[in-house]
Protein backbone atom coordinates (compact mmCIF):
# COMPACT_ATOMS: atom_id res chain seq x y z
CA UNK A 1 0.00 0.00 0.00
CA UNK A 2 1.64 3.43 -1.41
CA UNK A 3 1.94 5.88 2.05
CA UNK A 4 0.80 9.35 1.50
CA UNK A 5 1.81 12.15 3.58
CA UNK A 6 2.66 11.74 7.54
CA UNK A 7 1.47 8.88 9.01
CA UNK A 8 1.91 6.50 12.14
CA UNK A 9 3.85 3.82 12.24
CA UNK A 10 1.50 0.74 13.20
CA UNK A 11 4.24 -1.69 14.26
CA UNK A 12 4.35 -2.61 17.96
CA UNK A 13 6.59 -0.75 20.53
CA UNK A 14 7.16 2.06 18.21
CA UNK A 15 4.11 4.86 16.77
CA UNK A 16 6.37 6.96 15.31
CA UNK A 17 5.06 9.07 12.76
CA UNK A 18 6.92 9.18 9.02
CA UNK A 19 6.84 9.48 5.89
CA UNK A 20 7.51 7.31 1.90
CA UNK A 21 10.47 9.74 2.00
CA UNK A 22 12.18 9.38 5.14
CA UNK A 23 11.65 5.93 6.17
CA UNK A 24 15.41 4.75 5.75
CA UNK A 25 16.38 0.49 7.69
CA UNK A 26 16.84 1.12 10.39
CA UNK A 27 14.31 4.16 11.52
CA UNK A 28 11.92 1.80 13.35
CA UNK A 29 12.39 -0.06 16.62
CA UNK A 30 9.73 -2.45 17.51
CA UNK A 31 8.85 -6.40 18.85
CA UNK A 32 7.57 -9.25 16.59
CA UNK A 33 4.91 -11.26 17.53
CA UNK A 34 3.75 -11.79 21.48
CA UNK A 35 3.17 -15.36 23.59
CA UNK A 36 1.04 -15.62 25.99
CA UNK A 37 0.62 -18.73 28.45
CA UNK A 38 -0.72 -18.98 31.87
CA UNK A 39 -0.75 -15.85 32.68
CA UNK A 40 3.11 -14.70 31.53
CA UNK A 41 3.19 -12.35 28.45
CA UNK A 42 6.55 -13.02 26.24
CA UNK A 43 8.12 -11.65 23.00
CA UNK A 44 8.72 -14.03 21.15
CA UNK A 45 12.03 -11.75 19.34
CA UNK A 46 13.79 -11.36 22.50
CA UNK A 47 12.31 -13.07 25.72
CA UNK A 48 11.33 -10.33 27.39
CA UNK A 49 8.13 -11.06 29.80
CA UNK A 50 5.56 -9.78 32.48
CA UNK A 51 2.72 -10.84 33.67
CA UNK A 52 0.89 -7.49 33.71
CA UNK A 53 -0.19 -6.38 29.79
CA UNK A 54 0.86 -2.78 30.75
CA UNK A 55 4.38 -3.00 31.78
CA UNK A 56 4.65 -5.50 28.82
CA UNK A 57 3.78 -3.43 26.38
CA UNK A 58 6.27 -0.83 27.98
CA UNK A 59 9.23 -3.32 27.20
CA UNK A 60 11.69 -1.17 24.55
CA UNK A 61 11.55 -2.80 21.37
CA UNK A 62 14.34 -5.49 20.38
CA UNK A 63 14.09 -5.47 16.17
CA UNK A 64 15.12 -2.71 13.62
CA UNK A 65 13.64 -2.35 10.25
CA UNK A 66 11.91 0.68 8.47
CA UNK A 67 8.26 1.78 9.49
CA UNK A 68 4.84 0.21 8.13
CA UNK A 69 1.40 1.30 7.99
CA UNK A 70 0.43 -2.39 8.25
CA UNK A 71 -1.51 -2.51 11.89
CA UNK A 72 -1.07 -5.70 14.20
CA UNK A 73 -3.80 -6.40 16.07
CA UNK A 74 -2.54 -7.52 19.62
CA UNK A 75 -4.99 -8.85 22.28
CA UNK A 76 -6.88 -6.47 24.58
CA UNK A 77 -5.78 -6.79 28.70
CA UNK A 78 -8.67 -7.51 31.02
CA UNK A 79 -9.47 -4.46 32.99
CA UNK A 80 -7.79 -4.72 36.50
CA UNK A 81 -9.12 -3.02 40.27
CA UNK A 82 -6.70 -0.41 41.48
CA UNK A 83 -4.56 -1.97 44.49
CA UNK A 84 -5.11 -0.17 47.57
CA UNK A 85 -2.88 2.13 48.86
CA UNK A 86 -0.88 0.25 51.93
CA UNK A 87 0.50 2.21 54.62
CA UNK A 88 4.37 1.49 55.15
CA UNK A 89 5.90 1.85 58.84
CA UNK A 90 8.56 3.96 58.49
CA UNK A 91 10.79 2.77 61.57
CA UNK A 92 14.57 1.54 60.77
CA UNK A 93 13.07 1.17 57.08
CA UNK A 94 16.18 1.50 55.44
CA UNK A 95 18.61 -1.17 57.74
CA UNK A 96 16.21 -3.67 56.77
CA UNK A 97 16.42 -3.15 53.07
CA UNK A 98 20.25 -3.71 54.15
CA UNK A 99 20.20 -6.54 56.43
CA UNK A 100 20.44 -9.65 54.07
CA UNK A 101 18.07 -11.62 56.87
CA UNK A 102 15.24 -9.06 56.29
CA UNK A 103 15.88 -9.46 52.79
CA UNK A 104 15.10 -13.17 51.96
CA UNK A 105 12.06 -13.15 54.64
CA UNK A 106 14.32 -14.65 57.69
CA UNK A 107 13.86 -13.82 61.33
CA UNK A 108 16.02 -11.37 62.88
CA UNK A 109 16.02 -9.69 66.25
CA UNK A 110 17.60 -6.54 65.33
CA UNK A 111 14.59 -5.82 63.09
CA UNK A 112 11.86 -7.63 64.35
CA UNK A 113 10.15 -10.44 63.29
CA UNK A 114 10.09 -11.92 59.74
CA UNK A 115 8.34 -14.81 58.05
CA UNK A 116 9.90 -17.37 60.11
CA UNK A 117 11.34 -20.81 58.29
CA UNK A 118 9.40 -23.64 59.92
CA UNK A 119 10.58 -27.49 59.41
CA UNK A 120 8.46 -28.57 56.72
CA UNK A 121 7.66 -32.07 58.13
CA UNK A 122 7.06 -31.55 61.50
CA UNK A 123 5.95 -34.57 63.82
CA UNK A 124 3.03 -34.07 65.24
CA UNK A 125 1.58 -32.32 62.07
CA UNK A 126 -2.25 -33.52 60.95
CA UNK A 127 -2.43 -32.77 57.09
CA UNK A 128 -5.62 -30.85 55.86
CA UNK A 129 -7.39 -31.65 53.17
CA UNK A 130 -7.46 -29.04 49.87
CA UNK A 131 -10.83 -28.38 50.73
CA UNK A 132 -9.96 -27.31 54.10
CA UNK A 133 -6.81 -25.42 52.92
CA UNK A 134 -8.97 -23.51 50.68
CA UNK A 135 -11.96 -22.89 53.09
CA UNK A 136 -10.05 -21.42 56.16
CA UNK A 137 -7.51 -18.99 53.40
CA UNK A 138 -10.82 -17.62 51.80
CA UNK A 139 -13.67 -16.90 53.78
CA UNK A 140 -14.16 -13.80 54.53
CA UNK A 141 -11.38 -12.47 52.73
CA UNK A 142 -11.78 -10.22 49.71
CA UNK A 143 -10.44 -10.81 46.35
CA UNK A 144 -6.48 -9.49 46.30
CA UNK A 145 -5.82 -6.72 43.81
CA UNK A 146 -3.83 -6.73 40.78
CA UNK A 147 -0.30 -5.23 41.64
CA UNK A 148 0.87 -2.27 39.21
CA UNK A 149 4.73 -1.55 38.90
CA UNK A 150 6.69 0.20 36.81
CA UNK A 151 9.53 -1.63 34.83
CA UNK A 152 11.91 0.72 36.16
CA UNK A 153 11.00 0.79 39.55
CA UNK A 154 14.08 -1.26 42.05
CA UNK A 155 12.16 -3.91 43.84
CA UNK A 156 13.99 -6.61 46.13
CA UNK A 157 14.04 -9.98 45.27
CA UNK A 158 12.54 -12.61 48.02
CA UNK A 159 13.91 -15.46 46.86
CA UNK A 160 15.40 -17.59 49.40
CA UNK A 161 19.31 -17.04 49.19
CA UNK A 162 19.01 -14.01 46.97
CA UNK A 163 17.78 -10.58 48.23
CA UNK A 164 18.76 -8.41 45.29
CA UNK A 165 17.77 -5.33 44.21
CA UNK A 166 16.33 -5.62 40.59
CA UNK A 167 13.99 -3.70 37.92
CA UNK A 168 11.47 -5.64 36.28
CA UNK A 169 12.56 -4.15 32.56
CA UNK A 170 15.87 -6.15 33.41
CA UNK A 171 14.57 -9.70 34.95
CA UNK A 172 14.93 -13.01 32.50
CA UNK A 173 14.57 -16.43 33.24
CA UNK A 174 18.73 -16.65 34.56
CA UNK A 175 18.98 -13.11 36.36
CA UNK A 176 18.48 -14.68 39.75
CA UNK A 177 20.15 -17.18 41.79
CA UNK A 178 18.54 -18.53 44.39
CA UNK A 179 17.48 -21.43 46.26
CA UNK A 180 13.88 -23.44 45.69
CA UNK A 181 14.14 -24.82 49.28
CA UNK A 182 12.85 -25.60 51.88
CA UNK A 183 15.26 -24.60 54.45
CA UNK A 184 15.99 -27.41 57.40
CA UNK A 185 16.23 -26.58 60.87
CA UNK A 186 17.04 -29.96 62.89
CA UNK A 187 19.57 -30.69 65.66
CA UNK A 188 21.06 -27.32 65.60
CA UNK A 189 21.76 -27.88 61.67
CA UNK A 190 20.72 -25.60 59.09
CA UNK A 191 20.50 -26.04 55.61
CA UNK A 192 18.94 -26.34 51.97
CA UNK A 193 16.86 -29.46 51.19
CA UNK A 194 17.37 -28.49 47.19
CA UNK A 195 21.04 -28.75 47.59
CA UNK A 196 21.56 -31.17 50.16
CA UNK A 197 24.18 -28.84 52.32
CA UNK A 198 23.48 -28.35 55.80
CA UNK A 199 25.94 -26.19 58.53
CA UNK A 200 25.95 -25.24 62.16
CA UNK A 201 26.21 -21.09 61.95
CA UNK A 202 23.27 -19.21 60.93
CA UNK A 203 25.90 -17.03 58.96
CA UNK A 204 27.60 -20.05 57.21
CA UNK A 205 23.55 -20.87 56.13
CA UNK A 206 23.40 -17.71 54.75
CA UNK A 207 26.38 -18.07 52.82
CA UNK A 208 25.41 -21.34 51.42
CA UNK A 209 25.71 -20.47 47.45
CA UNK A 210 22.21 -20.86 45.24
CA UNK A 211 21.78 -23.51 43.57
CA UNK A 212 18.84 -22.39 41.00
CA UNK A 213 18.94 -19.79 38.48
CA UNK A 214 15.75 -17.83 37.77
CA UNK A 215 13.27 -15.50 37.34
CA UNK A 216 13.61 -12.59 40.37
CA UNK A 217 10.52 -12.02 42.63
CA UNK A 218 9.34 -9.56 44.50
CA UNK A 219 6.20 -11.65 45.85
CA UNK A 220 7.20 -14.96 46.32
CA UNK A 221 4.02 -17.50 46.50
CA UNK A 222 4.06 -18.85 49.98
Amino acid sequence: MEVVGTVRCQRIGCNAMFTEDDNPEDSCTYHESPIFHDGMKEWSCCKKRSHDFSLFLEIPGCKVGKHTIEKPVPPKPAAAPKPSPVAVPATNASSKDACPRCRQGFFCSEHGPQVKVMNPNPPSATPLTSAEINKGGREGLPAPGKKIVDINQPQICKNQGCGKTFKEKDNHDTACSYHPGPAVFHDRMRGWKCCDIHVKEFDEFMAIEPCTKGWHNADPVS
